[in-house]
């Protein structure tokens, strides 16, 4: 029973880990100013907005790269913490 709530401790590690990348990616390219057109941007972004959900619209600067900057990078670490703290609490099941 151990070996398996480490496993799955480590899968909720790695996706949060995923998606806090995801949405760097997205502060990036926004940040820089990357081609909204090209399809790697594109589905990063997607993808960002999709786990973004309650936090796109925290802050609304006037500056459109702040805000995504303020309210991405939030959303990127509470799913770190909250990764964290669930995958700790599966290590914990015995």
């Amino acid at each position: 029973m151990r070996r398996a709530s480490g496993t799955a401790a480590d899968l909720v590690r790695i996706l949060a880990m995923i998606i806090c990348v995801l949405l760097a990616l997205h502060i990036a390219f926004v940040v820089f100013s990357a081609n909204r057109d090209n399809s790697i941007v594109r589905t990063v972004n997607d993808g960002a907005d999709w786990f973004a959900w309650r936090f796109r619209d925290m802050f609304v600067p006037k500056d459109e790269r702040v805000g995504v900057l303020v309210n991405y990078g939030i959303a990127a670490v509470v799913y770190l913490i909250v990764g964290r703290v669930a995958a700790g609490l599966i290590r914990r099941i015995r």
